[in-house]
């Protein structure tokens, strides 16, 4: 992993370069970075997309997304002709993807959640959208890694209970994972939308760090010229490691 930092402005975030070759780039992106430029944030002056067409020195097409307070891995295309190959292994879900999420409360057994999902409309962006579309399948398998119990009362119990899943979404549904781990009675720590804001705000004073505890581990795809099969990874940032020392466990 290369890691390379723009010189003109020390208030630019740090890119992690974790794969380059001459028809794709994929980045570590940072909690709280957008992926590219939009009207609804007119006001922002960074964006994952315009950081990785300066270092790389080219543009760069995005061939998925992240949500803005979810870090991790981040591929694009150098030109539309690979893109259009990318987004068609999205589509048909023939790309592996893994996060790594904090949720409330241990859990235990691995299994798939296979839960239809409205879709989650913006007032401004999807005002032509019919809002009585039907829900769309969405699945999600789930692994819990490590569970916790810390003598700390985040709620109506004097401890609080947390886990590290493993979550691997086998369709693309607008936040998804947040809503399918919010179904489960297991919402991702740092979710102000569909998570509790009594555990948010005890995780936020407990560990110093205010983010959404979700991260894009692992994508899996077949290189559009190659035809190799591509696995990426991407370590943990150092909160995590913080998180970890808070909650007892090995480093993450």
């Amino acid at each position: 992993m290369m890691t390379i930092a723009l010189p003109q402005d020390d208030l630019a975030p740090t890119i992690n370069i974790l794969y380059q070759d001459e028809y794709l780039v994929a980045i570590h992106k940072p909690a709280g970075l957008l992926v590219h430029r939009t009207y609804l944030a007119r006001h922002e002056k960074w964006f994952a997309m315009q950081l990785t067409r300066d270092l790389v020195g080219c543009h760069v097409f995005p061939v998925h997304r992240l949500d803005r307070p979810t870090s991790g891995i981040l591929l694009f295309a150098k030109s539309s002709q690979i893109a259009n190959e990318l987004c068609r292994q999205f589509a048909a879900h023939e790309v592996e993807k893994e996060y790594l999420a904090l949720v409330r409360g241990n859990m235990h057994e691995a299994g798939t959640l296979d839960y239809p999902l409205k879709e989650e409309l913006d007032e401004y962006a999807d005002k032509d959208v019919d809002p009585d579309k039907e829900a769309q399948q969405a699945i999600t398998c789930y692994q819990p890694l490590l569970n916790t119990e810390i003598p700390f009362s985040s709620g109506r119990y004097p401890t609080s209970r947390f886990a590290l899943m493993a979550l691997q979404p086998k369709t693309g549904r607008k936040h998804q994972l947040r809503r399918h781990m919010a179904h489960l009675r297991h919402p991702i720590v740092g979710d102000t939308t569909h998570g509790d804001g009594k555990q948010n705000k005890f995780m936020r004073e407990y560990l110093g760090v205010n983010r959404l505890w979700l991260l894009a581990h692992k994508l899996a795809f077949t290189h559009p010229v190659t035809m190799e099969r591509i696995t990426l990874e991407t370590a943990p940032e150092p909160e995590w490691q913080t998180l970890g020392e808070r909650l007892g466990w090995e480093p993450l």
